[in-house]
């Protein structure tokens, strides 16, 4: 692995870091900036087929954060290919959601995400998430 590669992928899982971060502190700002312009995000277990554009997936985002009042989310990766300025992850996620009602959600899931190097910076291009236990 050349060092470029090696500074990329430390890069890319700085980006997952700061998407949870961003989730966990329920700000757009941190959070939005971890889309590309004309990322889109997935979400099948949704229904979604596709969110399109960092403005309409921001949009989406903070209309569903209004329905938990409390959010957590942690992210491990667990594979990052890195070709020139593109890369493909897969990562893992651990959240516990709470419900207005009360209701606890507490979904492991997997994110297979294809990322893109802007200005020097990693971004999503598109992301999509599996359920792969709890709700």
């Amino acid at each position: 692995m050349s060092d470029q590669q090696f500074e990329d992928q430390q890069a890319i899982r700085a980006l997952l870091d700061r998407y949870c971060d961003g989730v966990n502190q329920r700000d757009a700002d941190i959070w939005g900036s971890t889309w590309a312009e004309d990322a889109i995000w997935e979400l099948p277990h949704l229904d979604m087929a596709g969110l399109k554009g960092r403005e309409t997936i921001v949009a989406s985002w903070l209309e569903a954060m209004k329905m938990f009042p409390f959010v957590n989310m942690m992210a491990m990766p667990g594979y990052i290919r890195v070709e020139g300025d593109t890369a493909t992850m897969r990562s893992y996620t651990d959240e516990v959601a709470v419900m207005q009602d009360g209701t606890e959600l507490r979904p492991r899931g997997q994110y297979d995400d294809e990322c893109v190097k802007v200005s020097g910076e990693w971004k999503f291009s598109r992301r999509v998430f599996t359920v792969l236990h709890g709700e």
